[in-house]
């Protein structure tokens, strides 16, 4: 398979993988306190890749460990706090809506840190899908009405970290098969600083095999199997096969996947999410032009 196809098939499953992560964790927090569901969606993670990173350990990237600390952090722990912290206050979609500024980030991050090449396309692009993410946002009912600055803002960060993490891995830690990759996040670099935090929210001297707690440890499971594991091996081999601002574009499809949960859970889809789809989808395909590059 050819790289540019290759791309697009990713670039489509990992938007609906991500894209139902937000309900998963909408759904997790029914039965786990945020800081549980953030740590556990990283042990567990952590434990299912464990044989990959111990069979492969010689190809651990000692030399360039501080890109792989930054990555990890920034990409793979500080995030699956904040969202599940976020989603006590919003919406899994609001949740999903403001994670689509990742392109936009990791625009900034990239032309500012890593001197990254951007076309004028896929700033155009970008900005196209993301006018298309805001009709989404304005297309539903919304919850109270009401603008809840520090979850909004809690999720700003969490997009960044993603920006911060996506550009380092593309610019430093490429030699790593994907796969790999992965393991060595979440099975070296994370796996104890998750067991620590599980710790310290009372997890091992609260839990017990009740149907409210193994109700719970499924939906996280979902979400780490899928949403963590599986997809991060599938966006470090997108970021090799890609560019970062086009790896970031996943974020501006998962509010459509969003949506579409929200129609099986009951909700209704207004004419300006329909519209906001469509728009989204036009600035996807604006992103394939190659022009000539803007160099920084």
């Amino acid at each position: 398979m050819n790289a540019d196809k290759e791309k697009w098939i990713l670039l489509v499953v990992l938007s609906l993988i991500w894209g139902s992560s937000f309900i998963l964790i909408k759904k997790s927090l029914e039965h786990f306190t945020p800081y549980q569901v953030g740590a556990l969606r990283v042990l567990i993670a952590g434990i299912i890749l464990m044989p990959i990173a111990i069979s492969k350990y010689k190809l651990f990237p000692k030399k360039n460990l501080k890109w792989l600390l930054l990555a990890a952090f920034t990409g793979n722990f500080i995030p699956m706090f904040l969202f599940p912290i976020a989603e006590t206050e919003v919406s899994s979609s609001i949740a999903g809506i403001i994670n689509s500024m990742m392109p936009i980030f990791v625009i900034i991050v990239g032309t500012l840190i890593w001197k990254f090449e951007t076309t004028k396309q896929q700033i155009v692009g970008t900005l196209i899908s993301f006018t298309g993410v805001c009709l989404l946002a304005f297309g539903g009912d919304g919850e109270d009405g009401k603008f809840k600055l520090i979850p909004i803002l809690l999720l700003l960060l969490a997009t960044l970290c993603y920006a911060i993490s996506t550009t380092t891995v593309k610019s430093k830690l490429m030699e790593v098969s994907s796969t790999v990759l992965s393991a060595f996040v979440f099975s070296f670099v994370l796996f104890f600083p998750s067991l620590i935090a599980l710790s310290f929210t009372g997890f091992f001297s609260t839990f017990s095999c009740n149907e409210n707690n193994l109700t719970g440890l499924f939906f996280v499971s979902l979400l780490s199997i899928f949403g963590t594991g599986l997809a991060m091996m599938m966006n470090y081999r997108l970021l090799k096969v890609s560019t970062p601002l086009f790896a970031s574009t996943v974020t501006l499809l998962m509010p459509v996947v969003a949506i579409i949960w929200g129609i099986l859970d009951g909700e209704k889809l207004g004419l300006l999410q329909f519209v906001g789809t469509a728009i989204i989808i036009a600035g996807l395909i604006f992103l394939r032009a190659k022009p000539n590059v803007i160099k920084k």
